[in-house]
Parts: structure tokens; sequence; C-alpha cells
């Protein structure tokens, strides 16, 4: 027997994966150090990955695993950077969501 299903909440994380070097763009400036940038892509990793495992206790009505949410924020966090360099950054998306930022925050 063959069965094909697709999870919801890990498409929702794959789409995070794909978005969240967008949204750091998005609210960071060109000056920003990029340790920065890599720590804020870090923190929105481990927060997108702890709400997709409390999301998925939520529709089996089980029991909240920290270790699945805290383990998910890896493998996250480093597809949104492969994201980063591999899609964003050649096709100047990166850019173009710095230019759209906060102007407040620009140096100069």
């Amino acid at each position: 027997m063959l069965s094909f299903s697709i999870d919801p909440v890990a498409i929702g994380q794959l789409v995070a994966v794909a978005v969240l070097p967008v949204l750091v763009g998005l609210v960071t400036t060109r000056v920003t150090a990029a340790a920065t940038k890599a720590w804020l892509l870090a923190g929105l990793s481990l927060v997108s990955s702890l709400l997709a495992e409390a999301i998925r206790t939520w529709q089996e009505g089980g029991v909240y695993d920290v270790g699945a949410g805290l383990v998910l924020a890896l493998p996250t966090f480093i597809g949104a950077v492969a994201m980063h360099y591999g899609l964003w950054k050649p096709t100047g998306v990166s850019t173009k969501a710095q230019d759209t930022g906060p102007k407040h925050l620009a140096a100069g």
C-alpha cells in the first residue's frame, strides 16, 4: 500500500525558511552588522520552529515536545541562510528588502 500526504505544518515551515531572510532584510539596513542579522535570523528560526511544534501539538492534541521544536530550529536556520545566499542575494531581493526597510535607522 502507498500513501501520499502533505503535512500543512511542514509546508508552513518550508515557507518560513524562504521568507525569513527577506523579513530580516525588511527590518534591518545595509549598515546593520552581519552578526546582528545572523542572530536575528537565528532567533526567528527558533521562534518559528517552536511555533510550528505548538501548532502540531494543538492539531494532534498531544504533548508539546520542546526537543522537536529545538531540533527543527537548526535546519530552519541553515535553510534560511542557504535561501539568502543561494536565491535572495543573487537576485537582488535582499537589497530591495533593505531599501524598503526602516529609513530612519540608516546611517548618514
